[in-house]
């Protein structure tokens, strides 16, 4: 592969102008498809195989033209001091609301006179209307948003609070200056790391490209592939994160051949023929981690995982083809003057030391760097740092032993919100649980939807339970039934289990709360069976890559490690509370369903990115020649700087994200940026070198069956290295005497 990747490289450099006009031309045409394509309207959310998701169907069945699923809302109203809801004025404004959201929009189906429905507080200070629509919330026009934004207005005027909450106002979160603010410390990080303007931009202009065309395509597929706006979303935060590593990757190894004097051609294939092999391998891991989310079966996440793989493999072709070609422009712009006369220099040495065959120590080019003095640390002390590493992280994972998954209501949203206005007033009316109503489907005639009444109301948690409505036939009845408690209390979602156990088969329980429930427990149930396929086809693959048996499971077994140590800190932070002011945590709550999942797909892709590129170096060093010990120091040498940046910049991207006002956002940004902080700085740069310090040869043993078996990929460049012998010296042994000792073995 080393090879293959070494020729792409350099015909890339060659004809560079020919490449970016490729790479302009695609990113033109996605545009231009994105421009044109028709707006999506919807993306469908379904949960096969769920009992919420069959009484859906059965009332898309049984109730047509009732829309199930379609949007809804409720607009609260709360009297002032020393009034009731029940005075004429207050009900005339009220009154007047109702006819307002009737004549607002084409696409309501149906709004309740609270009067009518006595939808009125026992105090007679809170009433609401019920507002539902013939769409999803996603499928709703703008012009229907804001007539219900706008309805109560003039109720408000007349001294009565208005709040309104609902699905139907839900949209896509914006997250403010939070992930700006991160996109300009990572040039800050890519200058210092570079001391190039030039070197810096290559790796977040090559990422915005991909994106660009990667969010373009999927922009312009919406409307045909059924894709929602947070596929886009995923899309755009893995691209951006593994479009910078990558391209910091290639560009790190080209300037360091440069050093090594090489000219920029054979620097360039150079770069492309080892980091690319690194970047190649990475990138396979993500979409392992991305395409695995299939297991879950649920639509949504397939589409998501499947979209957000293809930008990934737009960054890894970018990587290969783009960034030499744009090295080529960059020509000796690519790094600093102080690294320029470091290039001239080297150019300058006599030709048999030039010749020499490349040695793995680590004062070759210079004095020891940061990354070399850390190196030796760990290796002089490899039992403490491993056992400070392990122990740290799994202190800080304690909490997730008490992981409570749901799916956060309005009660998590700050209470600037009007849906958390809304929802705070309906529960000091009506009580908590009426916030999230219970809809039950009953299959079969009046007498069955009588019995399923009588059955739920004699169980605990129950606050109120609604008389059957049944349909036109007859033989489908709904009940709503109204909890004691909120929404994503545990206790609700016992009462939802409690009430499938004391009916029949044909009593279903669905609605918004019940769906969330499922989704949730979907997700708990998938999580194993998900770990278990990326884990372990990520094993293979690394078992490929590094020919060994002890690094790969080494590796994985850090990713694990810093996962749950993340999960911990996201629980102690938003469902215990723990620093919740700190990162504007105003109610705690369940950690959203999908957030295990979702950590594993885009951590485990990244921490692979930098077990991959840090290792790499370190085979490299081994298959030369080097000892173990000194193998890892080299790694460090030329790794662990470049790991290190890259680190420093998804962090800041991530916590971009904590700045926003959405609960799950919010957790989203704090768990991607710790999970990412703890993977890079305490498993890869402490704990990995430590055990590979403390297993020695061990590390990069592999059974003689096994060898011959599995593909010699060349990832280091063995081949190149070969290429590189002076002919004087006769065919160099591109095993190298630590590989013979491994084949002994």
């Amino acid at each position: 592969m080393a090879t293959f990747l070494y020729k792409l490289g350099r015909a890339a450099f060659r004809r560079r102008r020919l490449v970016a006009l490729i790479w302009v031309a695609l990113l033109a045409l996605a545009g231009v498809g994105a421009a044109t394509a028709s707006t999506a309207t919807s993306s469908s959310f379904s949960i096969p195989g769920t009992e919420a998701q069959r009484a859906f169907d059965l009332l898309e069945q049984r109730f047509p033209g009732g829309n199930a699923q379609g949007a809804t809302a409720r607009v609260v109203f709360q009297a002032p001091a020393g009034q009731t809801m029940k005075d004429p004025a207050n009900k005339a404004e009220v009154e007047k609301t109702v006819a307002d959201l009737k004549a607002g929009s084409d696409q309501i189906a149906q709004v309740t006179d609270p009067y009518a429905a006595q939808a009125i507080s026992r105090d007679g200070r809170v009433a609401y209307v019920s507002v539902s629509y013939k769409v999803s919330g996603m499928e709703l026009s703008d012009a229907t948003r804001d007539a219900l934004k706008e309805s109560g207005a003039q109720a408000r005027d007349h001294g009565l609070t208005v709040e309104i909450g609902g699905d139907a106002l839900q949209s896509i979160p914006e997250t403010g200056a939070g992930e700006v603010v991160g996109v300009v410390i990572a040039g800050i990080v890519l200058v210092i790391t570079f001391g190039s303007l030039v070197a810096a931009g290559l790796p977040l202009l090559t990422a915005i490209i991909g994106v660009g065309i990667g969010v373009s395509t999927i922009t312009a597929l919406a409307n045909v592939l059924d894709l929602g706006s947070t596929t886009s979303t995923l899309a755009m935060m893995i691209g951006l994160a593994v479009g910078i590593d990558y391209a910091l990757f290639i560009v790190s190894r080209y300037r360091a051949e440069l050093a090594e004097g090489r000219a920029k051609e054979e620097a360039a294939g150079r770069a492309v023929g080892t980091a690319g092999s690194a970047v190649v391998f990475a990138g396979l891991t993500v979409v392992i981690a991305l395409v695995g989310l299939a297991v879950v079966n649920i639509p949504m996440l397939t589409k998501m995982g499947f979209a957000a793989a293809g930008t990934v493999v737009i960054a890894v072709l970018i990587a290969l083809t783009l960034i030499p070609a744009l090295l080529g422009f960059a020509g000796d712009k690519i790094v600093g003057r102080k690294q320029r006369k470091a290039a001239a220099a080297a150019a300058e040495k006599t030709a048999a030391e030039k010749a020499a065959p490349r040695q793995a120590g680590a004062e070759k080019n210079g004095k020891a760097n940061a990354g070399t003095r850390w190196a030796r640390f760990v290796i002089r002390r490899p039992l403490i740092v491993m056992l400070v590493g392990v122990l740290g992280l799994g202190a800080i994972a304690v909490p997730a032993a008490s992981l409570e998954m749901g799916l956060p209501d309005d009660g998590v949203k700050p209470t600037s919100t009007s849906e958390r206005r809304a929802y705070d007033l309906l529960s000091e009316g009506f009580g908590p649980g009426f916030n999230g109503p219970l809809l039950v489907v009953v299959d079969g005639s009046k007498g069955a939807a009588d019995q399923a009444v009588s059955a739920i109301k004699h169980l605990d948690g129950v606050a109120a339970v609604t008389p059957p409505t049944p349909n036109r036939a007859g033989d489908t009845a709904m009940i709503t039934v109204i909890p004691k408690d909120r929404p994503s209390s545990a206790a609700t979602e016992q009462l939802v289990h409690d009430i499938r156990g004391a009916t029949g088969d044909n009593v279903l329980v669905t609605g918004q709360t019940a769906m969330n429930i499922d989704f949730s427990q979907k997700m708990n149930d998938a999580l194993l069976p998900y770990l278990a396929l990326v884990v372990g086809l990520a094993f293979l693959l690394l078992m490929v890559v590094f020919r060994s048996v002890l690094v790969p499971l080494k590796a994985a077994l850090g990713f694990l490690l810093s996962v749950v140590a993340a999960l911990g800190a996201v629980v102690a932070v938003f469902q215990w509370g723990w620093l919740g002011s700190v990162f504007g945590v105003e109610q705690t709550g369940p950690i959203m369903s999908m957030m295990p999942i979702f950590m594993v797909g885009v951590v485990f892709g990244l921490a692979m990115d930098y077990e991959v590129f840090l290792v790499t170096r370190m085979r490299e060093a081994y298959v030369h020649g080097a000892r173990p010990g000194q193998a890892i120091v080299t790694g460090f040498q030329h790794g662990a700087r470049v790991v290190t940046a890259a680190a420093v910049i998804m962090i800041a991207v991530f916590s971009g994200f904590i700045g926003s006002s959405e609960q799950m956002v919010k957790m989203i940004g704090f768990g991607l940026a710790v999970a990412v902080l703890f993977d890079a700085f305490v498993v890869r740069m402490a704990i990995v070198p430590a055990v590979l310090a403390l297993l020695g040869h061990k590390a990069w043993w592999l059974p003689k069956w096994l060898g011959r078996v599995l593909p010699n990929v060349d990832v280091e460049g063995e081949g190149l290295a070969a290429a590189d012998a002076p002919a004087a010296a006769g065919p160099a042994d591109p095993a190298g005497p630590a590989e013979k000792e491994l084949v002994k073995a």
